[in-house]
């Protein structure tokens, strides 16, 4: 049964060209403004459904900044009763009768346990909640090694969605795979071959899955499938998978020294056999922590054995798929990652630039976040005019991303911003800051 919304947009309305297309371009002061003309909804009731403070509904309203949470256009989705379709999602919980009763109650209004719902709807199922069931190859009772490397192509071809989508959108994609294959360790028989590579691959899975949870905010839920992809490499003997559990808890960790040391644990893990791409990516996390712990002569060192990993790749050289993105354009972006955090704008911005040039839009998650460094290092070197259009550009960038990381990177930029905001353009980007 569907749930009715005493904010739900008349059929007659939703079927309105204006409002079809505002929609779609996800212009919602265009859908608050005619819900009130043409459906008499107040802002009010828009605010109080929404979740929006009433003062930025009128804004919106005439024109003025836009929705630039994923969460929230679920959220509004969802209180306006906007089928999915029209906003560029799946059918909503609602539309299918999966939303709990108990979500809204027609005779008290909006709920905190409504909102509690849909705010969980929106920020923790994310795309996973729109998406059909995932189809997973029928697990065969006995379990072969050729059945296995089936499920290792099957992780590596889902990694791809996060070269386009955030970890809101695939934490839960992740996560199912990771639960599936400790299912099939639990339930089925192997060879001690076979028991092995699987469990290899459930330490690859839990590493996916961890990253997700962290770009989704989802701190405690990453430690803990980090954690578990180290246990799970460990057993199975896979150096290069351990080597990355201890880079990506070094890459959370808050104690800068003690990120160093796992960093640097991550670092032991190389042996002759390991990979050049997955050599590279190790002693480009070591170079990140030793950055936040100010220790610049570390940084160098860190960066000149990540560049001769990569310059040593051989032609045909086998490659882990999870470590295959790192590249001289990407070891490019750390290094002026590197030297930003370092305070050394001068060697910063010219490395950042160069690679940011190369470094395609299609990447969003990603070039946001990245030109958040720019933007700093520009700061540093005084050149705010230039600053204020990177970080606008950034903002534009992550527009509707579902990760928290290039926000929450640009908190920093905004606040060094902020004396400079008697200019035009550091005022415009406070305009679409707080749009």
């Amino acid at each position: 049964m569907n749930h009715q919304s005493p904010t739900a947009l008349p059929r007659d309305l939703l079927d309105d060209e204006e409002m079809r297309r505002a929609l779609a371009t996800h212009d919602f002061g265009t859908v608050f403004r005619l819900a009130k003309s043409r459906a008499e909804i107040s802002y009010s009731r828009i605010a109080a459904e929404c979740d929006i403070k009433p003062e930025r509904v009128g804004t919106l309203a005439k024109g003025r900044g836009k929705i630039t949470s994923f969460a929230k256009v679920v959220e509004i989705a969802d209180a306006l009763r906007v089928p999915g379709h029209m906003v560029g999602l799946a059918p909503r919980p609602w539309e299918t009768g999966e939303l709990p009763a108990d979500t809204y109650d027609p005779q008290i209004g909006s709920t905190s346990v409504r909102r509690r719902a849909v705010l969980q709807v929106a920020t923790t199922a994310g795309l996973a909640a729109a998406l059909p069931a995932l189809t997973r190859p029928t697990a065969p009772k006995r379990v072969s090694t050729g059945y296995v490397e089936r499920l290792r192509h099957r992780t590596a071809r889902l990694r791809r969605l996060d070269d386009i989508l955030g970890g809101g959108d695939t934490y839960r994609v992740y996560l199912g795979e990771y639960q599936a294959t400790k299912a099939l360790l639990r339930d089925s028989v192997f060879t001690p071959e076979s028991r092995r590579r699987t469990v290899s691959l459930l330490a690859e899975q839990a590493q996916q899955a961890g990253w997700a949870a962290f770009d989704g905010g989802q701190q405690r839920q990453a430690e803990s499938l980090y954690e578990e992809s180290q246990h799970a490499a460990g057993e199975a003997g896979d150096s290069d998978l351990l080597g990355n559990a201890f880079a990506f808890l070094a890459y959370q960790t808050p104690d800068r020294n003690v990120a160093v040391e796992i960093a640097a644990s991550s670092c032991s893990t190389i042996t002759p056999g390991t990979p050049s791409s997955v050599r590279a990516l190790l002693h480009e996390r070591m170079a990140w922590a030793c950055a936040v712990a100010n220790q610049p002569q570390r940084v160098e060192q860190a960066l000149d054995a990540a560049r001769s990993a990569l310059e040593e790749q051989q032609d045909g050289e086998p490659q882990r798929d999870w470590a295959a993105w790192v590249d001289e354009t990407e070891l490019d972006i750390m290094t002026g990652r590197c030297w930003t955090e370092l305070r050394r704008p001068l060697r910063a911005v010219p490395v950042l630039t160069r690679a940011l040039d190369r470094y395609d839009d299609y990447h969003a998650r990603d070039k946001a976040l990245y030109l958040s460094w720019l933007a700093d290092a520009y700061i540093a070197a005084g050149e705010v005019e230039e600053a204020a259009a990177v970080t606008s550009r950034s903002l534009d960038l992550s527009l509707g991303v579902a990760s928290v990381r290039p926000r929450q990177r640009l908190v920093p930029v905004l606040d060094q911003l902020r004396e400079y905001r008697d200019l035009r353009v550091v005022q415009d980007v406070f305009e679409k800051a707080t749009a």
